[in-house]
Formats: C-alpha cells, sequence, structure tokens
C-alpha cells in the first residue's frame, strides 16, 4: 500500500473556503478518480504564522496505481487547486510505502 501525503499550508483569509472546497469538491474528485481506497484530511495541530496547516492522505494500493493517477488524473486537479487559491497557499507531496498496519 501506498499513502500519498499532500501538506497544504492555507491563508487565514481564505481558510473557510478552502476547506469547505476541499472537502466538498476537490477530495471527492480526486477519489472518483478510482484510484484511491480511501482518503482523510487531518489539521496539523502547531501555531502557524499566516495559515492553517492540513495533511490530505490518500491509501492506494500499489506504485503502479499512484503512478496512473499522477499521470493521468494530478495535472487537472491540481491546476484546479491553483487557480482558485493562487497565492494563498503552499503544499508539498510526500509518498509513503506502509509496511505494517496496526489495529487495536
Amino acid at each position: 500500500m501506498i499513502i500519498y501525503n499532500v501538506t497544504v499550508n492555507i491563508d487565514y483569509d481564505v481558510h473557510d473556503e478552502w476547506l469547505h472546497w476541499m472537502k466538498t469538491v476537490h477530495i471527492p474528485e480526486v477519489m472518483n478518480t478510482g484510484m484511491f481506497l480511501e482518503a482523510k484530511i487531518a489539521r496539523i495541530l502547531a501555531e502557524e504564522e499566516g495559515g492553517k496547516s492540513y495533511a490530505i492522505q490518500y491509501l492506494c494500493e500499489s506504485m503502479k496505481t499512484y503512478e496512473r493517477y499522477r499521470d493521468e488524473f494530478a495535472p487537472a486537479l491540481q491546476e484546479a487547486h491553483t487557480v482558485r487559491f493562487a497565492g494563498k497557499f503552499v503544499a508539498f507531496r510526500t509518498l509513503l510505502k506502509v509496511e505494517n498496519h496496526f489495529t487495536r
């Protein structure tokens, strides 16, 4: 399993609009690609000057599935985010390979 993690710091002045858009438009669009099994959005609990930070995590079955998402779907989805919130966010992406999964 692969976790595709997107960390975003969003400016305070557009935070509420961004969070609503992420929950109701962007994340559902990413999930509708069929490439991911689940998604989570979590606020990073740290004081930030100028904005709030979030980690959005998408779980997919394999690196091949992620690469298909990256090549076929990500450019348009990322462009929509960039156009809508230009100059109001900073983002970076990380890939994680799940080695073990523990539950209670």
